[in-house]
């Protein structure tokens, strides 16, 4: 995992627990170009150290830092950063030059009072304080600049910057099952090039993602000061086209105000109109799309703006997880979504359905490189599933093994290839400590479940063919033809790929689409309140 992290530089898409056991049993060709949701490349590459600002004619006593820190001590834990960043300066001021304040101050003081709309709690430390300090243009009464507003800057713009850019630090993800690799940012570097370019704080280094999803927050909250959605009264389980009801109207005017819809005309009657409006809303939440609004539809219409308002926060939170950007091809499986996408050049070529692990055999959040192929693969039962079924249905049945095309395999059980095989015709397998790998399954009808969560842990795949013959598609020795023949053979084949494919596994509850969608999903494992409780502890 750690060497991949040297090849990116944020994504997704993305909290999970640990499964340490094996899965259980249970077309078109065209790719599309269109540009995906996922980072564009920034323009300060962070991983490159930079010049310092310019350093001013303007010092001050070194003994000035810890005096600060005495003073204010809830600012302790940016103290290491502070110390260097103006040991580096040879103590020169930073947010002042000859003629005062420099804009960028202002510019950092404003995003401070307004925390909220970055998705986080609205809490600054030593708010009066800053604000005192702040006046007279950070000039005391002889017209000087202030050190202790300089060095307030400073440890405020850290403070920012780690818990806006950065976010939660990753001993605590870790504790969420978040295995993703960390972006790495150099947080010294970017206040030099923030007293350089006060842009920098519109065009933060975070996954664009971030920055999709705090536009949503901005228009929820407007929802939200104006009184949320409406309340959707119902008189009937389900509502179609023709229908009149008074609820009609509320769902109509939620419709309108999260954008679905149009227009809001004020009517009761379920016209085409709002048809149209259901349609809309009913993709964006991933639910069936047939313009009929039944009890799946009624309980997304009922969550309040409050709480759609959280999850933003905590999607945005996520985003500030992941790196800036990722380069070249991968895949990507966003397990609320049920989905896997594959990505070429920031463009996305095509996606999938997904079967994901249970809330009980949670999918695990990770990275890693798909490195071998099997065709037509044997599936060796773990011991849970040869304790639990398959040593007592040999107790009641002396065929039971034959019937289901088993064997021994010295003291375990495997079943062999075949289309009833608990794997299916292919398996993709990335090395890793979780035991996770994508694979084919016989069970083909749960693809077409709203829901997808069935699995024991690993990634079953609606279309494993058209995802063998991508990976092989660099590979002469390789075509459908042949591909069609391994994975119908009978006989277990391992490929190994010439060229590994990097697979990221998120959790995303909300995201902004490559249409410009806003995405809510249901919180399969039930991640969103542990991690919203840790937010507002921090």
């Amino acid at each position: 995992m750690k060497n991949l992290t040297s090849i990116l530089v944020p994504l997704i898409l993305l909290f999970i627990a640990c499964c340490t056991q094996n899965c259980n049993y249970i077309n078109s060709q065209s790719a599309i170009q269109d540009k995906d949701s996922l980072p564009r490349n920034h323009n300060i590459d962070i991983s490159i150290p930079g010049n310092f600002s310019k350093i001013t004619n303007l010092h001050f006593d070194s003994t000035a830092v810890q005096q600060f820190f005495l003073q204010f001590p809830l600012m302790l834990p940016y103290k290491k950063e502070v110390s260097r960043f103006y040991t580096d300066r040879n103590y020169s001021f930073a947010w002042y030059d000859n003629n005062g304040l420099l804009e960028q101050s202002q510019n950092l003081y404003n995003r401070l009072l307004n925390l909220s709309l970055e998705g986080l709690p609205d809490t600054v430390l030593y708010k009066d304080a800053f604000t005192g300090l702040m006046q007279n243009e950070g000039l005391d009464s002889t017209n000087q600049p202030l050190i202790t507003n300089e060095l307030m800057l400073t440890a405020q713009y850290f403070m920012y910057a780690k818990n806006v850019w950065g976010g939660l630090d990753e001993k605590t993800t870790n504790e969420l099952n978040w295995y993703l690799p960390r972006k790495k940012v150099a947080y010294g570097q970017l206040l030099d090039s923030l007293l350089k370019d006060e842009t920098l704080l519109t065009n933060a280094p975070v996954y664009r993602q971030y920055n999709l999803l705090k536009s949503a927050l901005a228009k929820y909250k407007a929802i939200e000061a104006k009184g949320g959605f409406p309340v959707i009264v119902v008189d009937k389980k389900v509502y179609k086209t023709g229908d009149t009801s008074v609820a009609i109207v509320a769902i109509r005017k939620e419709l309108f105000l999260t954008g679905d819809l149009k227009n809001d005309n004020g009517s009761n009657i379920f016209d085409t109109a709002l048809a149209t409006g259901v349609l809309h809303f009913q993709g964006r939440m991933g639910e069936q799309q047939d313009a009929v609004i039944g009890p799946a539809m009624l309980a997304e219409l009922k969550v309040s703006v409050e709480k759609r308002i959280q999850q933003l926060m905590i999607n945005m939170e996520r985003s500030r997880w992941v790196p800036v950007a990722l380069k070249g091809d991968y895949l990507l499986i966003n397990i609320p979504e049920y989905k896997l996408h594959v990505i070429a050049n920031d463009s996305l070529l095509w996606s999938m359905n997904v079967v994901v692990g249970t809330a009980t055999n949670k999918t695990v959040i990770f990275n890693g490189n798909i490195k071998y192929i099997v065709f037509s693969p044997y599936w060796n039962v773990p011991g849970s599933i040869l304790k639990k079924e398959v040593l007592p249905g040999i107790k009641r049945n002396p065929n039971y093994l034959a019937n289901h095309n088993m064997e021994w395999n010295g003291n375990g059980v495997r079943q062999k290839p075949g289309v009833n095989n608990s794997l299916g015709l292919v398996k993709f397998l990335f090395p890793n400590s979780f035991d996770i790998y994508l694979h084919d399954t016989p069970s083909k009808s749960l693809f077409g479940e709203t829901n997808r969560a069935f699995s024991h842990g690993c990634i079953r795949l609606a279309q494993p063919q058209k995802l063998a013959e991508y990976l092989l598609s660099n590979d002469s020795s390789w075509n459908t033809d042949k591909i069609v023949a391994a994975m119908n053979s009978g006989k277990e084949k391992y490929v190994t790929l010439t060229q590994t494919m990097p697979v990221f596994i998120a959790y995303f509850t909300a995201w902004v689409d490559r249409k410009g969608q806003l995405n809510f999903r249901k919180d399969v494992y039930n991640r969103d309140s542990r991690l919203i409780g840790m937010m507002m502890e921090k």
